[in-house]
């Protein structure tokens, strides 16, 4: 009896988890992080997450009608860009502003590059910067987070994140949390927890984050700047963790993921230092993720048997 045998083009070995499913499991690593903010900045916090959200889902909805393609907001993409977005806002940014940049992150970064999988650069990143250059006053507003509880009311205050004037926060209130800065950034530890869920169930790997953190850090005791503040005082954990592990836009390979995680914090050490930004993360992840197609082309081995074709 003749046996069929099916040809098929690779891949040819496949993992269980789905699109829907890594998305699940990364919203459920931001989500303590996320809690914790709205903790800290009170209703305007809860309120901006709802709003990025919500937007970011609405466009892809109605990006697709409109286009008369599949709906594609099951996977839970949109809504982890727009969870993503709202953590990197201060809670006293308009919401209006805060509305803008998830439709520039779902309709602009991501679906006129042909939708997920083929955006150049993490959307809820780019859409962040795009807000900071064209809105600049509006989102250097942050407030203290003890101030809502001790008097009733946000007193916004003209400063970012620790990292832009000389701090006097302890380690212990940098490590858990307890200043001014973005709703998501401020908590190291809960999102260090995060990114160790997201490496235990094999979603992320750990060299990014290490080569992204290690870099800022021996940077910053070479050049002698408060350790402390470099590594827990901004947005270097929110970023290296969830942001510069973005499948699409991070090379594939080993080597590649080292090279893009030294670029990254090297980058965003010469910004902070040299440069007239407080914060130089996003910028770092941005132009590390334009560079990935050459770092892939250099780091991706031959296959096997493979041999170059002479030149005549």
């Amino acid at each position: 009896m003749s046996k069929l045998l099916k040809v098929t083009s690779s891949p040819h070995i496949r993992h269980v988890d789905s699109t829907r499913g890594i998305m699940f499991d990364v919203i459920v690593a931001l989500l303590p992080a996320a809690i914790w903010g709205c903790i800290l900045f009170g209703l305007r916090a809860v309120i901006m997450l709802a709003v990025t959200i919500v937007t970011a889902v609405a466009s892809e909805f109605v990006w697709n009608i409109v286009l008369k393609k599949e709906q594609t907001i099951g996977d839970l993409s949109a809504v982890l860009t727009g969870l993503l977005l709202g953590m990197n806002l201060s809670s006293q940014t308009p919401f209006w502003i805060a509305a803008i940049g998830s439709v520039v992150a779902i309709i602009v970064v991501k679906q006129m590059f042909g939708g997920l999988g083929f955006n150049f650069a993490n959307p809820a990143m780019t859409a962040r910067i795009v807000l900071l250059v064209s809105f600049a006053g509006q989102m250097s507003s942050y407030v203290s987070p003890i101030e809502w509880w001790s008097s009733g009311a946000v007193d916004a205050i003209a400063t970012a994140t620790p990292l832009a004037k000389e701090s006097s926060y302890t380690l212990r209130e940098l490590f858990f949390g307890m200043h001014s800065g973005a709703i998501g950034e401020t908590s190291a530890f809960l999102l260090i927890i995060g990114g160790l869920y997201l490496m235990l169930r094999r979603v992320i790997k750990p060299i990014i984050p290490v080569a992204f953190i290690g870099t800022v850090a021996i940077a910053s005791l070479i050049a002698g700047t408060d350790l402390k503040l470099a590594l827990f005082g901004g947005g270097l954990m929110l970023g290296a963790i969830f942001m510069a592990t973005d499948y699409v836009t991070t090379p594939t390979t080993n080597l590649g993921k080292l090279i893009f995680g030294v670029g990254c914090g090297l980058i965003t050490f010469v910004i902070r230092y040299f440069g007239a930004l407080p914060e130089g993360v996003s910028y770092a992840i941005l132009l590390m993720n334009i560079l990935t197609p050459h770092i892939n082309r250099l780091t991706l081995s031959k296959p096997f048997g493979a041999e170059e074709v002479a030149k005549s």
